[in-house]
Protein backbone atom coordinates (compact mmCIF):
# COMPACT_ATOMS: atom_id res chain seq x y z
CA UNK A 1 0.00 0.00 0.00
CA UNK A 2 1.35 3.78 -0.49
CA UNK A 3 -0.17 4.57 3.13
CA UNK A 4 3.82 4.61 4.55
CA UNK A 5 5.18 5.91 1.62
CA UNK A 6 6.33 9.66 1.45
CA UNK A 7 7.41 11.43 -1.49
CA UNK A 8 9.61 14.36 -1.79
CA UNK A 9 6.97 16.15 -3.39
CA UNK A 10 4.67 15.12 -0.69
CA UNK A 11 4.03 18.42 1.55
CA UNK A 12 5.56 17.88 5.09
CA UNK A 13 4.27 20.81 6.81
CA UNK A 14 1.54 23.29 6.90
CA UNK A 15 1.96 25.81 4.29
CA UNK A 16 3.43 22.81 1.81
CA UNK A 17 0.12 22.05 -0.20
CA UNK A 18 0.42 25.51 -2.49
CA UNK A 19 0.38 24.35 -6.12
CA UNK A 20 -0.37 20.16 -4.98
CA UNK A 21 -2.66 17.69 -6.52
CA UNK A 22 -4.42 16.54 -3.75
CA UNK A 23 -7.56 13.25 -4.11
CA UNK A 24 -9.74 13.36 -0.98
CA UNK A 25 -11.55 9.93 -0.95
CA UNK A 26 -15.15 10.09 -0.16
CA UNK A 27 -17.26 12.86 0.93
CA UNK A 28 -19.09 12.42 4.72
CA UNK A 29 -18.13 13.96 7.92
CA UNK A 30 -14.54 13.85 6.97
CA UNK A 31 -13.72 13.99 2.95
CA UNK A 32 -15.74 17.73 3.22
CA UNK A 33 -13.38 19.40 5.96
CA UNK A 34 -10.66 17.75 4.74
CA UNK A 35 -11.53 18.90 0.95
CA UNK A 36 -11.91 22.72 2.20
CA UNK A 37 -8.83 22.75 4.37
CA UNK A 38 -6.69 21.61 2.01
CA UNK A 39 -8.02 23.99 -1.04
CA UNK A 40 -7.85 27.16 1.30
CA UNK A 41 -3.95 25.99 1.90
CA UNK A 42 -3.74 26.25 -2.33
CA UNK A 43 -4.03 22.52 -3.19
CA UNK A 44 -5.38 21.61 -6.25
CA UNK A 45 -8.48 19.41 -4.88
CA UNK A 46 -10.33 16.73 -6.37
CA UNK A 47 -13.13 14.73 -4.50
CA UNK A 48 -13.80 11.52 -5.71
CA UNK A 49 -16.87 9.41 -3.98
CA UNK A 50 -18.57 5.96 -4.58
CA UNK A 51 -21.82 7.35 -4.20
CA UNK A 52 -24.11 9.64 -5.88
CA UNK A 53 -27.23 9.98 -3.78
CA UNK A 54 -29.13 13.15 -2.40
CA UNK A 55 -26.57 13.72 -0.01
CA UNK A 56 -23.35 13.51 -1.63
CA UNK A 57 -24.72 15.56 -4.48
CA UNK A 58 -25.69 18.28 -1.57
CA UNK A 59 -22.05 18.61 -0.60
CA UNK A 60 -20.87 18.01 -3.72
CA UNK A 61 -22.26 21.53 -4.60
CA UNK A 62 -20.97 22.68 -1.96
CA UNK A 63 -17.25 22.18 -2.63
CA UNK A 64 -18.06 22.75 -6.42
CA UNK A 65 -18.69 26.44 -5.22
CA UNK A 66 -15.24 26.95 -3.67
CA UNK A 67 -14.19 25.70 -7.36
CA UNK A 68 -13.22 22.36 -5.76
CA UNK A 69 -13.56 19.53 -8.83
CA UNK A 70 -15.92 16.49 -7.54
CA UNK A 71 -16.61 13.17 -9.12
CA UNK A 72 -19.81 11.20 -7.91
CA UNK A 73 -19.69 7.44 -8.58
CA UNK A 74 -16.59 7.44 -9.23
CA UNK A 75 -14.43 6.20 -6.70
CA UNK A 76 -12.31 3.64 -8.04
CA UNK A 77 -10.15 5.47 -10.38
CA UNK A 78 -7.18 7.44 -9.55
CA UNK A 79 -7.55 11.25 -11.28
CA UNK A 80 -4.71 11.98 -13.29
CA UNK A 81 -1.72 13.93 -11.89
CA UNK A 82 -2.76 12.77 -8.27
CA UNK A 83 0.66 13.58 -5.46
CA UNK A 84 -1.41 12.78 -2.19
CA UNK A 85 -4.31 10.88 -1.64
CA UNK A 86 -6.22 11.93 1.60
CA UNK A 87 -8.91 9.12 2.75
CA UNK A 88 -12.28 8.58 4.23
CA UNK A 89 -11.13 6.61 7.26
CA UNK A 90 -13.67 3.84 6.59
CA UNK A 91 -12.62 3.23 3.21
CA UNK A 92 -10.97 -0.61 2.61
CA UNK A 93 -7.15 -0.61 2.14
CA UNK A 94 -7.69 -2.99 -0.96
CA UNK A 95 -10.14 -0.47 -3.29
CA UNK A 96 -8.76 0.04 -6.46
CA UNK A 97 -7.96 3.59 -5.49
CA UNK A 98 -5.58 2.38 -3.05
CA UNK A 99 -4.20 -0.17 -5.46
CA UNK A 100 -3.55 2.22 -8.16
CA UNK A 101 -1.79 4.83 -5.92
CA UNK A 102 0.52 2.27 -4.63
CA UNK A 103 1.26 1.41 -8.21
CA UNK A 104 1.96 5.13 -8.93
CA UNK A 105 3.67 5.56 -5.74
CA UNK A 106 1.13 8.10 -4.16
CA UNK A 107 1.19 8.42 -0.61
CA UNK A 108 -2.20 7.83 1.13
CA UNK A 109 -3.01 9.88 4.20
CA UNK A 110 -6.41 9.69 6.27
CA UNK A 111 -7.76 13.11 8.40
CA UNK A 112 -5.61 12.32 11.17
CA UNK A 113 -2.57 12.44 9.45
CA UNK A 114 -3.58 15.37 7.72
CA UNK A 115 -4.58 16.94 11.22
CA UNK A 116 -1.23 15.90 12.52
CA UNK A 117 0.86 17.59 9.60
CA UNK A 118 -0.73 20.78 9.84
CA UNK A 119 -0.22 21.11 13.48
CA UNK A 120 1.64 24.51 13.77
CA UNK A 121 5.22 24.44 15.46
CA UNK A 122 3.52 24.82 19.17
CA UNK A 123 1.01 22.54 18.67
CA UNK A 124 -0.34 20.85 21.62
CA UNK A 125 0.65 17.27 22.22
CA UNK A 126 -1.71 14.68 22.06
CA UNK A 127 -2.51 11.59 24.26
CA UNK A 128 -3.53 8.95 22.06
CA UNK A 129 -6.55 5.86 23.21
CA UNK A 130 -7.10 2.79 20.84
CA UNK A 131 -8.77 -0.34 21.81
CA UNK A 132 -11.29 -2.82 20.72
CA UNK A 133 -13.66 -1.41 23.34
CA UNK A 134 -13.95 1.26 25.94
CA UNK A 135 -11.99 4.18 23.82
CA UNK A 136 -14.81 6.92 24.05
CA UNK A 137 -15.24 6.52 27.98
CA UNK A 138 -11.64 6.61 28.52
CA UNK A 139 -10.97 9.18 26.38
CA UNK A 140 -13.83 11.32 27.81
CA UNK A 141 -12.09 10.30 31.26
CA UNK A 142 -8.97 11.56 30.36
CA UNK A 143 -10.07 15.13 29.25
CA UNK A 144 -12.46 15.69 32.48
CA UNK A 145 -8.97 14.49 34.61
CA UNK A 146 -7.04 16.93 32.27
CA UNK A 147 -9.78 19.60 33.19
CA UNK A 148 -9.75 19.07 36.64
CA UNK A 149 -6.08 19.99 36.83
CA UNK A 150 -6.38 23.33 34.96
CA UNK A 151 -5.31 22.18 31.46
CA UNK A 152 -6.88 23.60 28.64
CA UNK A 153 -8.08 19.91 26.81
CA UNK A 154 -10.27 18.60 24.62
CA UNK A 155 -11.76 15.00 23.70
CA UNK A 156 -11.76 14.43 19.81
CA UNK A 157 -11.22 12.25 16.97
CA UNK A 158 -13.00 9.16 16.56
CA UNK A 159 -15.14 10.66 19.49
CA UNK A 160 -17.07 12.76 16.83
CA UNK A 161 -14.99 16.14 17.26
CA UNK A 162 -13.00 16.53 14.21
CA UNK A 163 -9.03 16.74 14.76
CA UNK A 164 -8.92 18.95 11.96
CA UNK A 165 -11.08 21.71 13.76
CA UNK A 166 -8.85 21.01 17.05
CA UNK A 167 -5.70 21.48 15.13
CA UNK A 168 -7.13 24.55 13.10
CA UNK A 169 -9.36 26.17 15.33
CA UNK A 170 -8.96 29.37 16.96
CA UNK A 171 -9.06 28.01 20.81
CA UNK A 172 -5.34 27.45 21.98
CA UNK A 173 -4.80 24.14 24.01
CA UNK A 174 -2.24 22.37 26.28
CA UNK A 175 -2.99 19.01 25.37
CA UNK A 176 -5.66 17.03 23.53
CA UNK A 177 -7.44 13.79 24.57
CA UNK A 178 -7.56 11.83 21.23
CA UNK A 179 -9.60 8.69 20.05
CA UNK A 180 -8.28 6.81 17.38
CA UNK A 181 -9.91 4.08 15.41
CA UNK A 182 -8.09 1.00 13.95
CA UNK A 183 -9.36 2.38 10.29
CA UNK A 184 -7.53 6.08 11.39
CA UNK A 185 -4.29 4.67 12.55
CA UNK A 186 -3.70 2.83 9.63
CA UNK A 187 -3.85 5.73 7.62
CA UNK A 188 -1.85 7.88 9.94
CA UNK A 189 1.84 7.02 9.38
CA UNK A 190 4.23 9.63 10.53
CA UNK A 191 1.69 10.39 13.92
CA UNK A 192 3.93 10.63 17.08
CA UNK A 193 2.16 11.00 20.18
CA UNK A 194 3.28 11.98 23.81
CA UNK A 195 1.96 9.32 25.64
CA UNK A 196 -0.84 6.35 24.14
CA UNK A 197 -2.80 3.31 25.56
CA UNK A 198 -4.43 0.05 23.48
CA UNK A 199 -6.99 -0.73 25.98
CA UNK A 200 -7.94 -4.10 24.71
CA UNK A 201 -7.74 -6.35 21.82
CA UNK A 202 -10.51 -8.65 20.45
CA UNK A 203 -11.55 -9.92 16.96
CA UNK A 204 -13.45 -6.72 15.54
CA UNK A 205 -13.04 -5.15 12.25
CA UNK A 206 -11.72 -8.04 10.58
CA UNK A 207 -13.35 -7.51 7.13
CA UNK A 208 -11.69 -4.40 6.92
CA UNK A 209 -8.37 -4.84 7.78
CA UNK A 210 -7.83 -8.77 6.57
CA UNK A 211 -6.97 -10.58 9.63
CA UNK A 212 -6.47 -10.28 13.39
CA UNK A 213 -2.54 -9.64 13.05
CA UNK A 214 -2.93 -7.25 10.48
CA UNK A 215 -5.83 -5.01 12.78
CA UNK A 216 -3.58 -5.66 15.82
CA UNK A 217 -0.63 -4.36 13.79
CA UNK A 218 -3.17 -0.75 12.75
CA UNK A 219 -3.96 -0.59 16.91
CA UNK A 220 -0.12 -1.00 17.44
CA UNK A 221 0.82 2.35 15.62
CA UNK A 222 -0.11 4.12 18.07
CA UNK A 223 2.54 3.33 19.92
CA UNK A 224 4.93 4.55 17.47
CA UNK A 225 7.36 7.41 18.22
CA UNK A 226 5.50 7.86 21.91
CA UNK A 227 8.13 10.25 23.53
CA UNK A 228 6.75 9.42 28.18
CA UNK A 229 4.36 6.32 27.83
CA UNK A 230 3.00 3.02 26.31
CA UNK A 231 0.56 2.19 28.53
CA UNK A 232 -1.02 -1.07 28.23
CA UNK A 233 -3.49 -3.75 29.57
CA UNK A 234 -1.64 -6.18 32.20
CA UNK A 235 -4.72 -8.62 31.71
CA UNK A 236 -4.44 -8.61 27.82
CA UNK A 237 -0.67 -9.34 26.88
CA UNK A 238 -1.56 -8.93 23.05
CA UNK A 239 -1.45 -4.93 24.11
CA UNK A 240 1.83 -5.80 25.49
CA UNK A 241 3.15 -7.29 22.76
CA UNK A 242 2.22 -4.10 20.72
CA UNK A 243 4.93 -2.30 23.00
CA UNK A 244 7.49 -4.42 22.49
CA UNK A 245 7.45 -4.42 19.05
CA UNK A 246 6.84 -0.49 18.96
CA UNK A 247 9.77 1.83 18.13
CA UNK A 248 9.50 4.97 20.60
CA UNK A 249 11.89 7.44 22.01
CA UNK A 250 14.67 7.57 24.15
CA UNK A 251 13.70 7.17 27.70
CA UNK A 252 9.74 6.25 26.84
CA UNK A 253 8.62 3.68 29.38
CA UNK A 254 5.76 0.41 29.02
CA UNK A 255 3.30 1.64 31.83
CA UNK A 256 0.80 -1.21 32.84
CA UNK A 257 -2.97 -1.18 34.37
CA UNK A 258 -4.48 -4.23 36.08
CA UNK A 259 -7.26 -4.41 38.35
CA UNK A 260 -5.24 -6.46 40.69
CA UNK A 261 -2.33 -5.35 42.79
CA UNK A 262 0.17 -3.09 40.65
CA UNK A 263 3.60 -3.62 40.02
CA UNK A 264 6.75 -1.51 39.64
CA UNK A 265 5.69 0.59 36.65
CA UNK A 266 1.98 -0.29 36.56
CA UNK A 267 -1.27 1.24 37.90
CA UNK A 268 -3.89 -0.69 39.56
CA UNK A 269 -6.42 -1.37 42.66
CA UNK A 270 -5.93 -2.19 46.44
CA UNK A 271 -8.25 -2.39 48.91
CA UNK A 272 -10.79 -0.41 47.00
CA UNK A 273 -8.11 2.33 46.15
CA UNK A 274 -6.77 3.07 42.73
CA UNK A 275 -3.18 3.60 43.12
CA UNK A 276 0.08 4.58 40.85
CA UNK A 277 3.82 2.73 41.11
CA UNK A 278 4.59 4.31 37.69
CA UNK A 279 5.11 7.46 38.21
CA UNK A 280 6.04 7.76 41.65
CA UNK A 281 9.80 8.41 43.41
CA UNK A 282 11.13 4.63 43.99
CA UNK A 283 8.10 2.72 42.32
CA UNK A 284 9.96 -0.86 43.60
CA UNK A 285 8.53 0.42 47.19
CA UNK A 286 6.23 3.91 46.59
CA UNK A 287 2.38 3.98 45.60
CA UNK A 288 0.57 7.31 45.10
CA UNK A 289 -3.55 6.65 46.00
CA UNK A 290 -5.72 8.40 42.84
CA UNK A 291 -9.28 7.79 43.86
CA UNK A 292 -11.25 5.16 45.08
CA UNK A 293 -13.35 2.87 43.01
CA UNK A 294 -17.02 4.71 44.34
CA UNK A 295 -14.79 8.08 42.66
CA UNK A 296 -15.85 5.96 39.02
CA UNK A 297 -18.98 6.27 37.54
CA UNK A 298 -20.01 3.66 37.19
CA UNK A 299 -17.99 1.04 39.18
CA UNK A 300 -18.18 -1.71 37.35
CA UNK A 301 -15.14 -3.77 36.32
CA UNK A 302 -14.19 -2.71 32.90
CA UNK A 303 -14.67 0.89 33.58
CA UNK A 304 -12.50 0.61 36.64
CA UNK A 305 -9.74 -0.39 33.80
CA UNK A 306 -10.83 2.58 31.85
CA UNK A 307 -10.29 4.71 34.39
CA UNK A 308 -6.80 3.03 35.26
CA UNK A 309 -5.88 4.49 31.67
CA UNK A 310 -6.88 7.41 31.45
CA UNK A 311 -4.80 8.33 34.74
CA UNK A 312 -2.08 6.86 33.12
CA UNK A 313 -1.51 8.96 30.78
CA UNK A 314 -2.70 11.62 32.53
CA UNK A 315 0.02 10.52 34.89
CA UNK A 316 2.12 10.97 32.19
CA UNK A 317 1.45 14.18 31.16
CA UNK A 318 2.48 15.23 34.75
CA UNK A 319 -0.71 15.96 36.17
CA UNK A 320 -1.36 15.52 39.90
CA UNK A 321 -3.21 12.53 42.10
CA UNK A 322 -5.32 15.01 43.60
CA UNK A 323 -7.11 15.63 39.45
CA UNK A 324 -7.22 12.63 38.89
CA UNK A 325 -9.68 11.81 41.45
CA UNK A 326 -11.55 15.38 40.85
CA UNK A 327 -11.27 14.42 37.46
CA UNK A 328 -12.89 10.94 38.01
CA UNK A 329 -15.48 12.70 40.26
CA UNK A 330 -16.50 14.89 38.00
CA UNK A 331 -16.96 12.40 34.48
CA UNK A 332 -20.29 11.44 33.58
CA UNK A 333 -20.61 8.38 30.95
CA UNK A 334 -22.32 8.62 27.99
CA UNK A 335 -25.95 7.31 27.66
CA UNK A 336 -26.41 3.59 26.52
CA UNK A 337 -22.87 2.78 28.02
CA UNK A 338 -23.57 0.41 31.33
CA UNK A 339 -26.63 2.96 32.87
CA UNK A 340 -28.62 2.22 35.27
CA UNK A 341 -32.27 2.91 34.25
CA UNK A 342 -34.49 1.76 36.73
CA UNK A 343 -35.04 -0.59 39.78
CA UNK A 344 -38.37 -2.57 40.00
CA UNK A 345 -39.85 -4.76 42.45
CA UNK A 346 -36.13 -5.50 43.61
CA UNK A 347 -34.66 -6.03 39.84
CA UNK A 348 -31.84 -3.58 38.48
CA UNK A 349 -32.84 -2.90 34.87
CA UNK A 350 -29.35 -1.64 32.96
CA UNK A 351 -28.68 -0.36 29.28
CA UNK A 352 -25.63 -1.22 28.16
CA UNK A 353 -26.76 -1.25 23.89
CA UNK A 354 -23.09 0.26 23.27
CA UNK A 355 -21.99 -3.54 24.15
CA UNK A 356 -22.25 -4.42 20.05
CA UNK A 357 -19.80 -6.85 19.66
CA UNK A 358 -18.74 -9.91 22.28
CA UNK A 359 -15.94 -8.14 23.74
CA UNK A 360 -18.19 -5.13 25.21
CA UNK A 361 -21.44 -7.53 26.03
CA UNK A 362 -18.39 -10.25 28.12
CA UNK A 363 -16.97 -6.85 30.25
CA UNK A 364 -20.75 -6.02 30.57
CA UNK A 365 -21.73 -9.64 31.97
CA UNK A 366 -18.71 -9.58 33.90
CA UNK A 367 -19.99 -6.11 35.99
CA UNK A 368 -23.55 -8.02 37.61
CA UNK A 369 -25.00 -11.19 38.70
CA UNK A 370 -27.40 -13.04 38.43
CA UNK A 371 -28.31 -11.67 35.47
CA UNK A 372 -31.30 -11.63 32.91
CA UNK A 373 -29.57 -10.83 29.49
CA UNK A 374 -31.61 -9.39 26.69
CA UNK A 375 -29.22 -9.57 23.06
CA UNK A 376 -28.86 -10.29 20.00
CA UNK A 377 -29.00 -8.59 16.52
CA UNK A 378 -26.63 -8.61 13.83
CA UNK A 379 -23.61 -10.82 14.44
CA UNK A 380 -21.40 -9.30 12.07
CA UNK A 381 -19.41 -13.05 11.81
CA UNK A 382 -19.07 -13.01 15.58
CA UNK A 383 -19.30 -16.65 17.36
CA UNK A 384 -20.48 -16.69 20.76
CA UNK A 385 -19.11 -19.80 22.38
CA UNK A 386 -16.62 -17.88 24.20
CA UNK A 387 -18.74 -15.64 25.85
CA UNK A 388 -21.24 -17.64 26.45
CA UNK A 389 -19.44 -20.29 28.37
CA UNK A 390 -17.20 -17.40 30.45
CA UNK A 391 -20.62 -15.69 31.55
CA UNK A 392 -22.97 -18.82 31.78
CA UNK A 393 -22.77 -18.79 35.87
CA UNK A 394 -24.21 -15.35 36.01
CA UNK A 395 -27.03 -16.21 33.91
CA UNK A 396 -30.33 -16.27 35.21
CA UNK A 397 -32.56 -15.79 32.01
CA UNK A 398 -31.44 -15.17 28.39
CA UNK A 399 -34.32 -13.02 25.99
CA UNK A 400 -32.99 -13.25 22.38
CA UNK A 401 -34.01 -10.75 19.44
CA UNK A 402 -33.03 -9.39 16.73
CA UNK A 403 -32.02 -11.35 12.99
CA UNK A 404 -28.85 -13.14 14.34
CA UNK A 405 -30.44 -14.31 17.64
CA UNK A 406 -29.80 -18.31 16.62
CA UNK A 407 -26.45 -18.21 17.03
CA UNK A 408 -26.51 -16.90 20.40
CA UNK A 409 -29.31 -19.28 21.15
CA UNK A 410 -27.67 -22.21 19.91
CA UNK A 411 -24.49 -21.29 22.06
CA UNK A 412 -26.57 -20.58 25.55
CA UNK A 413 -27.87 -24.74 24.34
CA UNK A 414 -24.32 -26.27 24.15
CA UNK A 415 -23.00 -24.31 27.09
CA UNK A 416 -25.91 -23.28 29.50
CA UNK A 417 -28.48 -25.25 29.15
CA UNK A 418 -29.86 -25.04 32.31
CA UNK A 419 -30.63 -21.14 31.60
CA UNK A 420 -34.12 -20.49 30.57
CA UNK A 421 -34.15 -18.85 26.85
CA UNK A 422 -37.07 -17.07 25.82
CA UNK A 423 -36.29 -17.01 21.83
CA UNK A 424 -38.45 -14.14 20.09
CA UNK A 425 -39.36 -13.99 16.83
CA UNK A 426 -39.40 -10.67 15.73
CA UNK A 427 -36.89 -7.74 14.33
CA UNK A 428 -39.11 -4.89 14.92
CA UNK A 429 -38.73 -2.14 16.78
CA UNK A 430 -41.47 -3.07 19.05
CA UNK A 431 -40.16 -6.00 19.70
CA UNK A 432 -37.77 -4.19 23.02
CA UNK A 433 -41.39 -4.19 24.86
CA UNK A 434 -42.27 -7.55 24.55
CA UNK A 435 -38.07 -8.35 25.48
CA UNK A 436 -38.23 -6.34 28.64
CA UNK A 437 -41.84 -7.74 29.83
CA UNK A 438 -40.05 -11.44 29.30
CA UNK A 439 -36.84 -10.68 31.19
CA UNK A 440 -38.98 -9.26 34.59
CA UNK A 441 -41.13 -12.67 34.62
CA UNK A 442 -37.71 -14.40 34.35
CA UNK A 443 -36.09 -11.89 37.02
CA UNK A 444 -35.94 -12.17 40.23
CA UNK A 445 -35.24 -9.59 43.18
CA UNK A 446 -31.69 -8.99 43.52
CA UNK A 447 -31.42 -9.78 39.96
CA UNK A 448 -29.62 -7.33 37.17
CA UNK A 449 -32.06 -7.36 33.78
CA UNK A 450 -29.11 -6.23 31.60
CA UNK A 451 -29.35 -5.20 27.58
CA UNK A 452 -25.87 -5.90 26.80
CA UNK A 453 -26.68 -7.53 23.02
CA UNK A 454 -23.11 -8.47 21.16
CA UNK A 455 -24.48 -7.48 18.60
CA UNK A 456 -25.08 -4.09 16.03
CA UNK A 457 -28.42 -2.86 16.14
CA UNK A 458 -29.29 -1.91 12.19
CA UNK A 459 -31.73 -5.18 11.76
CA UNK A 460 -34.00 -3.19 13.74
CA UNK A 461 -32.85 0.05 14.76
CA UNK A 462 -30.92 2.60 13.33
CA UNK A 463 -28.30 2.44 15.46
CA UNK A 464 -27.16 1.64 19.20
CA UNK A 465 -29.16 4.58 20.61
CA UNK A 466 -31.98 4.76 19.51
CA UNK A 467 -32.33 0.49 20.88
CA UNK A 468 -30.53 2.18 24.25
CA UNK A 469 -33.62 4.17 24.24
CA UNK A 470 -36.23 1.53 23.22
CA UNK A 471 -34.75 -0.50 25.95
CA UNK A 472 -35.20 2.38 28.54
CA UNK A 473 -38.94 3.36 26.93
CA UNK A 474 -39.94 -0.64 28.34
CA UNK A 475 -38.71 -0.35 31.80
CA UNK A 476 -40.58 2.98 32.17
CA UNK A 477 -43.73 1.10 30.78
CA UNK A 478 -43.18 -1.50 33.13
CA UNK A 479 -42.59 0.57 36.06
CA UNK A 480 -45.81 2.99 34.96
Amino acid sequence: MGSGQVTSSVPSGPSDFQGKHVTVAGLGVSGVPAAKVLHARGAIVTVVNDGDDARAREQAAELEALGITVRLGDGATLPEGTELIVTAPGWQPDKPLFRAAGQAGVPVWGDVELAWRLRGPDAAPWLAVTGTNGKTTTVQMLASILRAAGLRTAAVGNIGVSLLDAVLGEEQYDVLAVELSSYQLHWAPSLRAHSAAVLNLAPDHLDWHGSMEAYARDKGRIYEGNKVACVYNVADKATEDLVREADVEEGCRAVGFTLGTPGPSELGVVEGILVDRAFVADRQKNAQELAEVSDVDPPAPHNIANALAAAALARAFGVPARAVRDGLRAFRPDAHRIAHVADIDGVAYVDDSKATNTHAAEASLAAYEPIVWIAGGLAKGATFDELVAKSAKRLRGAVLIGADRALIRDALARHAPEVPVVDLDRTDTEAMLQAVTEAKRLAQPGDTVLLAPACASMDMFTNYNQRGDAFAAAVRELDA
